[in-house]
This record gives C-alpha cells, sequence and structure tokens, in this order.
C-alpha cells in the first residue's frame, strides 16, 4: 500500500493549483489523482463556442501542467474508504493517505435527460460545457438563418451556469450584424426566475433579452429530448411545454458528483461532498477536505471562487495539523458574462449575494469592451504561467 501525506483526487484546476501551492508552501509530499491525458482551461470553452478560440487555445498535455516534485497517479478512482484513509482505483494500486483532497469535478449526467446525448450524436444539439461537442457550436450556430434555436442554462449543480449565457449573446450579436436575426426565434431556458440572482447584473441582462429578442422561459429545465423530431419537452412551473422543429439546441446537460462521493458516505443531500462551507473540511472526518464544483461551498461555483478557495485551505491544512485557528472561505465567486461579440459583465458576490468587487472604484457590472479582453486574453496567460504553478 502506498502511503502520502496529502493526496488530491481530481488534475482540473483545483487539484493542480493546490498541489502547487502546497508543494511552494513546504509539503513535500503531495500526490495528486486524475486520469485525463489532457487539461484544459475551461473558460476559455465558450469563447470556443463563440468563434473566438480553439481547442488547442486551452489544452495542454496533462504531463506537462503536473507540478515538479508532485506525485500523479494516472487513473480514475473507484472507492474512497473515509475511515481508514484509503482510496482504491480502478486499476492501480490502494493508496493511504494522512490528509485527502477531494476536487474530482462534476460527470454529465446524461440520463437525466433522455434523449439527449442522441441528439448530440445526431448533430444538432452540442454545448459548450461539452468539450468534444464545444467545436461544433459556432459552425452551426453561424449557419442558422432562420428557424428555432434553444440555448439551455443548466441547473445546479453545474460549473459557474449563467456562463452559459456567452455563446447565446455572441450568436445574437452575429446574427444581428448579419441581418438573420429577426428570421430565428430564440428561446433560453433559466432553471431560476433571474439568471444570476444578484438584481444589478440581472437587470443588464433583462435589457440584452430584450433587445435581441429573446424569449426566456423561467423556472424551466429539459426534461426530455425527442432527437429524431428535433423536439425538447421542457418542465415550467405552469406544465410542460414543447419545443417543436428545433434547428439547432446548445443545450447543456445536467450535471451531478462522481458516485463514489456517496457510496462513501461523504455527500450532502444534493450529493456533493460535505464540508464546512467556511473552512472546507468535511463535517464528519477532520482529515478530509474538499474544493471546487463537486464541494457544497454553499456558493455558485466559478473560477474566481476557486482561486480563493484554494489560498483558505492552502492555509487550513498545515493549520489543522498544527492545531492553529482555520481560515474562513467567504463565498466569492464571479460569473463572467458576454453581452455581445467583445463586451462582458463581472458579477462578483459573496456567498449571501453581497457585491464584492475585485477593482475598486469601477462598476465591472457594466459590459466593457476592456473586461472582455481581460476574460479572453489576460485571464488564461495568468492561469497557464501562475495559478497552475500556485503563484496566485
Amino acid at each position: 500500500m502506498e502511503h502520502h501525506e496529502v493526496l488530491i483526487v481530481g488534475g482540473g484546476n483545483a487539484g493542480i493549483s493546490l498541489g502547487a501551492r502546497l508543494l511552494r508552501d513546504g509539503i513535500r509530499d503531495v500526490t495528486i489523482v486524475a486520469p485525463q491525458p489532457v487539461h484544459r482551461y475551461k473558460p476559455l470553452l465558450n469563447y470556443v463556442g463563440g468563434g473566438q478560440a480553439t481547442m488547442a487555445d486551452l489544452e495542454r498535455p496533462m504531463r506537462d501542467v503536473v507540478p515538479e516534485g508532485c506525485g500523479w497517479v494516472r487513473d480514475a478512482v473507484e472507492t474512497v474508504d473515509p475511515a481508514a484513509m484509503t482510496v482504491r482505483t480502478r486499476g492501480g494500486p490502494l493508496l493511504h493517505c494522512s490528509t485527502l483532497v477531494l476536487c474530482p469535478g462534476l460527470e454529465e449526467d446524461w440520463a437525466a435527460t433522455p434523449g439527449l446525448q442522441r441528439a448530440y450524436a445526431d448533430g444538432w444539439a452540442a454545448s459548450t460545457y461539452v468539450p468534444g461537442s464545444a467545436p461544433q457550436v459556432w459552425p452551426r450556430l453561424t449557419s442558422l438563418t432562420s428557424g428555432s434555436v434553444v440555448f439551455t442554462v443548466p441547473p445546479e449543480p453545474a460549473s459557474c451556469g449563467p456562463t452559459a449565457l456567452k455563446p447565446l449573446f455572441m450568436a445574437c450579436d452575429h446574427w444581428r450584424r448579419t441581418g438573420v436575426l429577426p428570421d430565428l426565434d430564440v428561446c433560453l431556458l433559466l432553471p431560476e426566475p433571474t439568471a444570476t440572482g444578484v438584481p444589478a447584473a440581472d437587470e443588464v441582462l433583462e435589457r440584452a433579452f430584450a433587445d435581441f429578442g429573446v424569449e426566456v422561459l423561467r423556472e424551466a429545465r429539459m426534461e426530455r429530448v425527442d432527437w429524431d423530431v428535433h423536439a425538447l419537452t421542457v418542465a415550467t412551473p405552469t406544465g410542460r411545454r414543447v419545443l417543436e422543429d428545433v434547428a439547432f439546441a446548445h443545450a447543456v446537460p445536467h450535471y451531478r458528483a462522481p458516485n463514489w462521493i456517496a457510496d462513501a458516505g461523504l455527500a450532502d443531500p444534493a450529493g456533493l461532498v460535505g464540508i464546512d462551507p467556511h473552512t472546507l473540511r468535511s463535517r464528519r472526518h477532520e482529515s478530509i477536505w474538499a474544493i471546487g464544483d463537486a464541494a457544497a461551498v454553499a456558493t455558485r461555483p466559478s473560477g474566481g471562487g476557486l482561486r480563493r478557495q484554494v489560498d483558505v485551505l492552502a492555509q487550513n491544512i498545515p493549520a489543522a495539523r498544527d492545531g492553529r485557528p482555520l481560515q474562513r472561505y467567504d463565498g466569492y465567486t464571479v460569473m463572467p458574462i458576454t453581452v455581445s461579440r467583445r463586451e462582458l459583465m463581472l458579477v462578483e458576490v459573496d456567498r449571501d449575494g453581497r457585491p464584492t468587487p475585485s477593482v475598486p472604484l469601477v462598476d465591472l457590472v457594466e459590459p466593457r469592451r476592456a473586461t472582455w479582453f481581460a476574460d479572453r486574453y489576460v485571464l488564461p496567460r495568468i492561469y497557464w504561467r501562475r495559478l497552475l504553478r500556485g503563484r496566485v
């Protein structure tokens, strides 16, 4: 049996940046468990879907981003035994650790929407949330000149659901510029009454919906997809509605945490890792922690929020070992949403929905070209050069 001081499950933003930070802070034995050969900067997927980036812009070989000095078990988790502090992988050894950090991300729950996966295979549905289909989005959107097109925002749990609005607004801006917007029936499904739950941001977005002529179905979720006839059955508070003859659907699948979290007795009622959302520590096991999309942090997941979580957890792991007070995560999160091809709003709030701006004296909720440029070009460089190396 292999033993490790800190074992991190997950090789996405959370796992890599935390591993790098812990190593820089002096923890010598850190190992990451992750099966994927490719690491992706996921925020750029929306720009692939908007014709402003390619998959090559956001992908790197996993071996190039695993921090120097960090172990890498290239395998998927099969089971976790919290009492024994062990992780069993599908094909590898039984791993034992002193500290376990769970950040595996979420998985597509195709079974939650029967027929959706067939629609993806048939080519009339795709989304930027599913990397394999992201390159298909912009060619399909720009080929439309008439007919019905549907966009969806995924219900929680999801990775920063409101950013699914980016392809909608970039496409609407393109259609207006090319003169075909009046001939398209654009429909949006929102899982909640508003897009973000932040009044100032929702006011801007509602104006944009009206300006582009988008029909918004609120508290609406895809229930079923009849892939062969291009129809979506939608559940709404007033009953079911069938959207027929859909030319294209940017339909984001529903998501769930990996089943082994619940099987290990670590899940909250929503299936996420049950933790104290302030300290990020398991409510049941003192040596288990969690961050990222699959952790019950009681705020909307985002890359910006994850940076705060990594900082808090990197301090709390040695603090817990030494018996010192733990730092607290305030639930900061950020929602970057384009409202046109080259304008973006930045919505920053804490766990209670209070504005938490990172730049003083500038209203970043107001859509700006500079904010779009930073989101598209500046933040990716920070991600690859600093964040994944534990320097942010």
